[in-house]
Order: structure tokens, then C-alpha cells, then sequence
């Protein structure tokens, strides 16, 4: 492979699904702090910056787990852990994605710029909760999900209560679908040291899953109802809720592939929850 293709392949852009389950709680945040009719130059930035910081957010993580990857069946051929490529090249990556990134949202206000500043050094410093966090996940969530406060901030210059609201309902949402991930990977992660939810929750992490897709979409549904979203996005929320039961048949047995499918799959309930926003907002 010439090196682009190996840039490409180090922030993960054959594999989409990581920018997608950013990009839906963002635009969930868009529509409702806009009240459905976002401002196309914003939606745009927040698209774009979307996809360009989890782009950073992949090369900073296999720099952080450079060590670890090698000993995992999954990840033991990714370009850093294989040599193919060095690490100042994926800190340089990670830097330039960023500083792009960075750019794009300068037409926006003081607030989203000072967010976004959280935003950098929450992501950057995820990959090392996982040397002692027993959740990492969690903060996983918050990064993941930090578009959300950024959103509103970028629409109405402040960040209401319902914001904070929805990024607690994302640390939810990682909590499941990341627990998910961690499973494929838990007899990997336990030889090596990684702290993981999957390892944290034990036999008891089918049933946290769970747990934690209910209060993801119960907080989501009491955050749209406060907004005056009704029944378009209760069906959303409905759809999405069968999502997660459907995630239920395929991780109880704990057969790796099938949890990869059910974190895979979690794209499908996000562009759930927003065609119920959007709809509502659009035919409400």
C-alpha cells in the first residue's frame, strides 16, 4: 500500500461506522436546538468536523494502544501496530485532522470554540482511561457525544439543561454499543491488562446493555417531549427500541461476531431516533 491508502486505513476510513454513531446524536442536537430547521453552512461544519475528528481520534487511539494492538486477533494488523507506518506519522495525522477541524468552526461563536477546546482534550485523553477506568466507555460516551453541547451552543450561543440531558442519554448509548465491541474483544483484553466495561460487567453485561439502551431512549424521549416533539418521534423512539430488542437476540449468546454485528447494527438505531425528529419537526 502507498501511504495515503495506509492514512486512510489508520483513521479508519474504510470502516464509516465510527463517524456515523457521532454524526446522529449531533444532528439530533441540530434539529432540536433549531427547532428543524438548522443553518445549512452550520450543519455542514458540524458534517464535516464530525467525520475529521473521529478521523483524529483513530490515529491518537493506535498510538495510545500501539503496544496493546498486537496482541489483540482484531487489531493486529492495523498499519501503526504492524510497522507499516510510524508513530510521529500517526501523531501527525492526528494533528492535522485536528487543526482542519479546528478551522472549519472559527465562523462560529466564542462558545463553540471553547467547547470544541473540551471537546479535543476529552477525545485525546480517552485512549489512556482504558490503562485504569473501570468504564471507559463512559467516557467514551461523553466524547463521542460532545457535538451535543457544541450544537446548541453554535445555534443559540448557550448550552440549555437539555443538552447536558442528551449527552447523558450518549454515554448511554456508548455504553451499550461499545460494551458490545468490548465483548468481541474481552479474552484479548483480559490477558493484556485493558480495562473494559464488558470485563467490568461480567456476567451481568447482557443485561446492562440493556439497561443502558432503556435510559438512553427514555432520556431521549423526555428531552424531545420537553421540546414539544410528539408523536413522529415517539415512533422513532419506538423503531429504535425494537432495534435494541433485535440487539438482544444476537448478543445473549455472546458469540463475538454477532455482538460485532449488534455494534455494527447501532447505526440503524440512531438514524432511527433523528428520522423521528426530523419528521416531527418536518410534519408535526
Amino acid at each position: 500500500m502507498n501511504k495515503l491508502a495506509l492514512y486512510f486505513r489508520l483513521v479508519r476510513g474504510h470502516k464509516p461506522i465510527g463517524i456515523l454513531l457521532l454524526l446522529w446524536p449531533t444532528l439530533w442536537a441540530l434539529w432540536m436546538a433549531s427547532n428543524g430547521h438548522p443553518d445549512p453552512i452550520i450543519l455542514l461544519i458540524f458534517i464535516v468536523g464530525t467525520a475529521l475528528m473521529r478521523s483524529s481520534g483513530c490515529a491518537i487511539n493506535d498510538y495510545a494502544d500501539r503496544d496493546f494492538d498486537r496482541h489483540v486477533k482484531r487489531t493486529v494488523d492495523r498499519p501503526l501496530t504492524s510497522g507499516r507506518i510510524k508513530g510521529w506519522e500517526a501523531l501527525m495525522v492526528a494533528a492535522v485532522l485536528a487543526i482542519v477541524s479546528f478551522l472549519l468552526i472559527l465562523p462560529l461563536n466564542t462558545l463553540t470554540k471553547q467547547l470544541s477546546v473540551v471537546a479535543v482534550i476529552v477525545a485525546g485523553s480517552y485512549p489512556y482511561f482504558k490503562r485504569f477506568f473501570a468504564l471507559p466507555q463512559a467516557y467514551l460516551g461523553i466524547a463521542f457525544g460532545f457535538g451535543i453541547p457544541m450544537a446548541f451552543a453554535a445555534v443559540q450561543d448557550h448550552v440549555p439543561a437539555v443538552a447536558w440531558w442528551l449527552l447523558v442519554a450518549n454515554v448511554f448509548w456508548s455504553l451499550a454499543y461499545d460494551t458490545e465491541y468490548a465483548m468481541v474483544d474481552r479474552d484479548d483484553d483480559l490477558i493484556i491488562g485493558i480495562r473494559t466495561s464488558a470485563i467490568t460487567f461480567g456476567r451481568y453485561d447482557v443485561a446492562a446493555i440493556m439497561v443502558c439502551y432503556a435510559a438512553t431512549l427514555g432520556i431521549d424521549l423526555v428531552c424531545g417531549w420537553s421540546l414539544g416533539l410528539r408523536w413522529w418521534f415517539v415512533a422513532g423512539i419506538a423503531v429504535a427500541a425494537g432495534m435494541a430488542v433485535y440487539h438482544y437476540t444476537l448478543i445473549r449468546g455472546r458469540d463475538r461476531m454477532k455482538c460485532f454485528a449488534a455494534f455494527n447494527h447501532n447505526n440503524w438505531l440512531g438514524a432511527a431516533v433523528f428520522a423521528g425528529v426530523a419528521l416531527d419537526y418536518a410534519l408535526g
